[in-house]
């Protein structure tokens, strides 16, 4: 082998661990923002309300349904226990990725990452609960979603949804350009798609960090 040839491998492997260490450095703070960040939502966001009102017992499959990075999923991995299984869906390859790497850290075995699409999450099986957070909003064909979940549902298994209130006028815009979507349109798109309604709190969580209220729907398949 050459001088140049030995040469270039050297440089193309020094180049190798740089990019390496970079990735590995952004994903470190990726890490750590995130947990920043989840920190400061637990003081307002009343998980374990949220989580017990899907009513779950240890070996219950659950669905983070929009699980994004994996919040509302790792705290459901130790609300099913180890038999159960908590299935994480989103459409964004990212922050699947995320959680996959944030449940491998922990050794949350029973967490189990979909592909989901815009209008089908894929889901496997049956489920005994379903969450929705703050991901009714974004649905393009919220219809669609809802045969899907409540196709995958057990009798009597609870989907739980959890969103946003519009803000009042004269500060709203509109539903559709908006994070945020009425607790009303939502609760009369459940009941079209034959969930019973057992509980609707509009004003479940009064101030987010934003100032911000969100309200919370527990329906079941009957």
């Amino acid at each position: 082998m050459s001088y140049r040839v030995k040469l270039l491998v050297v440089v193309l492997g020094a180049l190798a661990v740089l990019v390496v260490l970079q990735v590995g450095y952004s994903a470190l703070e990726t890490f750590s923002r995130l947990n920043a960040v989840e920190a400061e939502r637990d003081r307002w966001q009343r998980p374990s309300d949220v989580i017990a009102a899907l009513d779950l017992a240890p070996g219950d499959t659950v669905v983070d349904l929009g699980c994004g990075s994996g919040y509302f999923t790792l705290k459901l991995s130790s609300a099913v226990g180890g038999d159960g299984h908590v299935l994480a869906e989103d459409i964004r390859r990212l922050p699947l990725a995320f959680l996959w790497f944030r449940a491998a850290a922990r050794r949350e075995h029973n967490v189990q990452v979909l592909l989901g699409e815009r209008s089908d999450p894929h889901l496997p099986g049956r489920a005994d609960a379903v969450l929705i957070s703050n991901t009714y909003h974004e649905f393009t064909d919220a219809r669609s979603i809802l045969v899907h979940v409540y196709q995958s549902l057990v009798q009597a298994g609870r989907l739980v949804v959890l969103d946003r209130e519009p803000k009042p006028a004269p500060n709203a815009i509109s539903e559709d350009t908006e994070h945020e979507i009425s607790a009303e349109r939502v609760e009369g798109e459940l009941r079209l798609t034959h969930f019973e309604i057992l509980r609707r709190q509009d004003r479940f969580i009064e101030n987010d960090s934003y100032g911000e209220s969100w309200w919370l729907i527990v329906a079941r398949k009957p």
